[in-house]
């Protein structure tokens, strides 16, 4: 769930790139399991360039901010836990 609309890059003074990261409970799992870390890991890279930035929010999904050094669109690969996801996000410029 955003809640910086729109996420800007570079940040802005006084604008929060608020994230909130949501998790579907899958059936039968835990939150870590053999000692896998339950931190969200994103690795980031900016759409047709070789930009990319990795981005750590400690504890797992739940809130966060995400800046990323220029606008565009970003894809967010994404892992924690046992857990693996990809999504878009779009940044614009300040």
């Amino acid at each position: 769930m955003v809640f910086g609309d729109p996420l800007r890059a570079p940040a802005v003074e006084g604008h929060g790139n608020k994230i909130l990261w949501l998790a579907r409970p899958v059936a039968g799992t835990r939150s870590t399991a053999g000692g896998e870390s339950p931190d969200l890991k994103i690795h980031a890279t900016l759409n047709g360039s070789a930009l990319a930035v990795d981005r750590e929010v400690v504890g797992g999904p739940g809130p966060s901010i995400i800046d990323v050094p220029a606008a565009g669109c970003w894809t967010f690969a994404l892992s924690w836990s046992s857990h693996h996801d990809r999504l878009a996000l779009a940044y614009s410029s300040s």
